[in-house]
């Protein structure tokens, strides 16, 4: 609804930089407020829960009042920004409706939807992992490495492998924005990451298990901005709220599902090298899934005309 098509995918780097960088900032801020045990009463993780909850509602309030819908209401454009902006994203929607129509079934018809939800699904599960498992891997150190480290410790470790996703995602985006985005923008990350997160439960010390989860938290990052300028090249109006909204939702079942299988599986087995596998594999598919994308999905232009 508000960027054009040629600056989508910086936009979108922009946009998921901070996801990375939250966690470089928030793993810190976390485990310090977490070692403010008693204070105003509170346990430490109560405390935590603050400091986490009291932003995000100020964010809340103020985006409430200060995001427009459009940009025709949109106070901090001029007349003149308006209007171009208005006529890039009214070309694009004529071109994309002159391929596929304005049709919101076209959202859960179209098979690529399908397709990139399924994409989605596994570079969240492997997002997930990330985040909810690594502080479990480094808790794990101490038993198999005899190492020994306090709750601020283990936040700075838990942010490491952030900073460097942050890098890869800039500039891997900025490659997909030079050339246009790729099937390979995707898969490449995608498969790397199916790669290397097996692979750290099998290294020798923590830094070695650092560095290759560091490498998947890079793929991961890399692969999500321009996994999202997709969609929106061959969906519009109600059909592109409607997809994008369709692809998130069976992407995010993982936040449902992922703790339940790897918990279940790592009762059964007693290990984690099987839940591992299993978010390599679900990764692995999203490589190949993205790479069979292939011509598939098209610039609005390009569709255009191709439809004529």
């Amino acid at each position: 609804m508000w960027v054009p098509a040629r600056h989508r995918n910086k936009i979108l780097a922009l946009f998921y930089l901070a996801q990375p960088l939250t966690t470089v900032i928030g793993a810190l801020l976390a485990a310090m407020l977490i070692q403010a045990h008693g204070a105003f009463g509170l346990e430490g993780w109560r405390i935590m829960f603050f400091g986490v909850a009291i932003p995000a509602i100020v964010v809340g309030i103020i985006a409430w009042f200060y995001l427009a819908d459009r940009p025709d209401d949109a106070t901090w454009l001029t007349q003149d920004e308006k209007n171009w902006l208005n006529r890039e994203l009214a070309s694009e929607d004529k071109a994309k409706t002159a391929a596929h129509g304005r049709m919101t079934r076209l959202a859960f018809t179209d098979g690529r939807v399908w397709l990139l939800s399924v994409i989605y699904f596994g570079l969240i599960y492997g997002l997930y992992a990330l985040a909810f498992f690594l502080p479990t891997i480094i808790a794990g150190f101490e038993a198999k490495f005899g190492t020994k480290f306090d709750v601020f410790d283990k936040g700075l470790i838990t942010a490491i492998p952030y900073l460097p996703a942050a890098v890869a995602l800039f500039f891997w985006s900025r490659d997909a924005s030079k050339r246009g985005v790729k099937a390979w923008h995707i898969g490449v990350p995608a498969l790397t990451g199916a790669i290397s997160i097996p692979i750290a439960l099998y290294m020798g010390s923590p830094e070695a298990t650092i560095l290759v989860i560091t490498i998947t938290a890079c793929s991961i990052f890399a692969a999500l901005p321009n996994f999202w300028a997709i969609p929106s090249r061959f969906l519009t109006g109600p059909a592109a709220a409607a997809g994008i909204a369709l692809i998130n939702t069976i992407g995010n079942i993982v936040g449902f599902a992922a703790p339940y299988i790897t918990g279940l599986v790592k009762d059964l087995t007693g290990v984690y090298e099987l839940p591992m596998f299993i978010v390599g594999g679900l990764l692995l598919l999203s490589a190949i899934l993205a790479f069979s994308l292939g011509g598939r999905v098209q610039e609005p232009a390009v569709a255009a005309a191709a439809a004529g």
